[in-house]
């Protein structure tokens, strides 16, 4: 089964063991779609997929529920959880709040952005120019994970971070269906980092909350 996956894990610089490979296996098939949602997993399958016995696999799957990919079913086994419309107006809800209390720390401190910011705006707009959806998600969540590490709180930092791997399949699940928005996100984006360094936190608030805020478009998509 080819998934076409481009992502760039920094795993992928290690030997991994046969739980980790199975994990990253079945997330990135998630993730691009290989696997949909309400979709139930084979575990034999799987273990066929990623050449391992099927005790890496439950393992995986386990910690795919943790992290929200799936849900484990009594008697039915592992299903692809689906995705609420409620659950994206929460995630992004709880994103606004961290993000614009960092823009709030950033500004007040005066940190200056790191350059990084903008080149991985650059290299997710060029990932959407190439429909490589998996890694615009990637991208997108590093570039906003990057504000909120920059305002220097470690513990708001983590509570960010936690919300990856919701907010990753999300965006894939957003971007690939309206890809028409790339430039509107890339334009925000560039906004964003540039009102940050220009300390202009008003329009760094409202820019981002344009960025997050329900549109139609993205709303069908969870009809």
């Amino acid at each position: 089964m080819d998934n076409g996956m481009t992502g760039e894990s920094p795993r992928k610089t290690r030997t991994l063991s046969a739980s980790d490979r199975a994990y990253e296996w079945i997330r990135n098939a998630i993730l691009t779609g290989v696997f949909r949602e309400g979709e139930f997993l084979d575990e034999v399958a799987l273990s066929h997929e990623v050449n391992t016995s099927r005790t890496p696999v439950r393992e995986a799957l386990h910690r795919l529920q943790a992290e929200r990919f799936i849900d484990i079913l009594p008697r039915r086994g592992a299903q692809v959880r689906m995705i609420s419309a409620q659950e994206l107006e929460e995630v992004y809800a709880t994103r606004f709040v961290l993000e614009s209390h960092a823009f709030d720390e950033i500004v007040s401190q005066g940190h200056a952005l790191p350059r990084r910011a903008t080149e991985i705006a650059e290299e997710l707009y060029e990932a959407g120019t190439k429909e490589r959806w998996n890694d615009v998600a990637q991208l997108d969540q590093r570039l906003h994970s990057l504000f909120v590490s920059h305002a220097g709180n470690a513990v708001m930092s983590e509570l960010y971070d936690s919300l990856q791997p919701r907010q990753v399949r999300l965006s894939v699940r957003t971007i690939s269906t309206a890809p028409d928005r790339l430039d509107i996100i890339h334009g925000e984006h560039l906004a964003l980092i540039e009102h940050l360094s220009t300390g202009n936190l008003e329009s760094a608030v409202a820019t981002l909350k344009k960025h997050l805020d329900r549109i139609p478009s993205l709303m069908r998509t969870f009809s």
